[in-house]
């Protein structure tokens, strides 16, 4: 099926050959240049070659091929950066494997912000008109509160509302808080942190003229009769929204990283090392974050 953009894949040449071969895909890899004309047919895959530094076994984690892993984020990113390439989609990585290498990694969100500089990175989700951002990432559920503050809401709310803009065309993007506690604390009952960090947030971004709205109970704010007038949630935490999301699209959702002075998206799942090398893994995520970035590179608002 022929390709409408074109498509460089940052691997190593020699794996991905041998496991065409071993899967029976007719699959014919050329070498990546910069300048040179890039193939949109199907059953064609254009490589910027960067080497493992030891055998891959599908399925096995292999430690010393960590730090090549994260040479073809490098890549990638800093081709986005010096503006050889639009967008950079990723795939999923075993982050405990790079943290036993000896580099600490909590996910890509972190890492390609780190990397580009950016002060404020936002996690987004996206499965068809849902989109779910979130006020903190990889945490556990008792560093939560503690990690909410005002100004960091009214920070993530601009980078929400300012994207949205910029990538989605939405001209006055409405927004939708969640709450942290039950009930969004039932007026101090439940938890004080709607009454001190949540709701003087979203009055301080509404005062600079964000659309947003709440805080709402996370368990009746996904009802779709309340969920319809807003473009995007933000959850206070990773497994506040991400479940609804995923639940509605899992295998076609898309995770977005906001913040960013380059586009960034990737699959909405881990790495199904069950699955390495069978020919059974589901690319549908991994189509729509390519779609997805082709759209976000199509619309995109100067800043």
């Amino acid at each position: 099926m022929p390709r409408r953009w074109p498509l460089v894949c940052i691997a190593d040449r020699d794996l991905l050959q041998a496991r065409a071969q071993q899967l029976g895909l007719a699959v014919k890899l050329s070498d990546y240049r910069a300048g040179t004309e890039i193939p949109l047919t199907g059953g064609a895959l254009c490589v910027l070659h960067q080497p493992l530094a030891a055998p891959c076994v599908p399925g096995q984690l292999e430690l010393r091929n960590a730090r090549a892993v994260l040479g073809w984020i490098d890549r990638g990113v800093d081709g986005c950066l010096s503006g050889e390439f639009d967008a950079v989609v990723t795939a999923p990585v075993q982050k405990s494997l790079i943290n036993r290498s000896g580099i600490s990694f909590s996910g890509h969100t972190e890492y390609i912000a780190q990397r580009t500089r950016a002060p404020l990175p936002v996690m987004l989700l996206t499965a068809a008109n849902l989109r779910v951002a979130l006020a903190t990432t990889h945490l556990p559920l008792r560093a939560v509160s503690d990690a909410l503050s005002i100004a960091g809401l009214v920070r993530t709310l601009t980078v929400l509302s300012d994207d949205l803009r910029r990538y989605w065309a939405l001209p006055h993007p409405r927004i939708a808080v969640c709450g942290l506690n039950p009930h969004a604390g039932e007026d101090g009952l439940l938890g004080d942190e709607e009454q001190r960090i949540i709701a003087p947030a979203i009055a301080q971004s509404r005062g600079a003229g964000l659309h947003v709205e709440g805080p709402f109970p996370a368990d009746t704010l996904f009802v779709p009769r309340i969920l319809a007038p807003y473009d995007a949630v933000l959850a206070m935490y990773h497994d506040q929204g991400l479940p609804v999301l995923k639940h509605a699209g899992f295998g076609h959702a898309v995770n977005v990283t906001l913040g960013l002075p380059i586009i960034r998206t990737s699959v909405d799942h881990g790495t199904a090392l069950d699955l390495a090398g069978t020919g059974k893994a589901d690319a549908g995520s991994l189509v729509a974050a390519l779609e997805l970035a082709m759209q976000m590179a199509s619309i995109r608002a100067p800043v």
